[in-house]
């Protein structure tokens, strides 16, 4: 019973940390386009540059 007075707060520490990652992974922009980088793969743009 006493070890749950160590691992209650060390659980909740370890949740806010990756609550704030995902927060800041948000604010940041880390998942504004999704399919861009799919979609890119699949465009042909292996032509040469037309000098």
């Amino acid at each position: 019973m006493n070890i749950l007075y160590l691992l209650i707060p060390i659980s909740l520490a370890i949740v806010a940390i990756i609550a704030a990652i995902f927060l800041w992974a948000v604010r940041t922009g880390q998942f504004e386009d999704m399919e861009g980088p799919a979609h890119r793969i699949l465009m042909d743009d292996d032509d040469p540059p037309k000098s």
